[in-house]
């Protein structure tokens, strides 16, 4: 099995992941400039202003699993009632 390089990895991701990065980084801008006009956040948008900057401090991080961190840090927890909870007939 060949394996490819760290060079190539990143070559053939560069272009794919500074799109992101940049979209990412707008979106926050946008946001920032909203926060200056006075209006707070809502609680709940609050805590997911949150979780993006986990996100961020998880993608900074030197972790080897941060791709599943950040879909953790995202995700619902797991409830064995979840069909009942979400009102889904099975």
């Amino acid at each position: 099995m060949h394996s490819r390089t760290a060079n190539v990895v990143l070559e053939e991701s560069f272009l794919s992941v500074r799109a992101k990065l940049l979209e990412v980084g707008a979106a926050l801008d946008r946001v920032d400039r909203a926060l200056e006009t006075g209006s707070p956040l809502d609680e709940d948008v609050s805590i997911r202003r949150d979780k993006i900057d986990d996100a961020i401090r998880l993608l900074l991080s030197e972790r080897p699993d941060r791709a599943e961190c950040i879909q953790l840090l995202f995700s619902r927890r797991y409830s064995p009632g979840w069909r009942v909870d979400m009102a889904i007939d099975s």
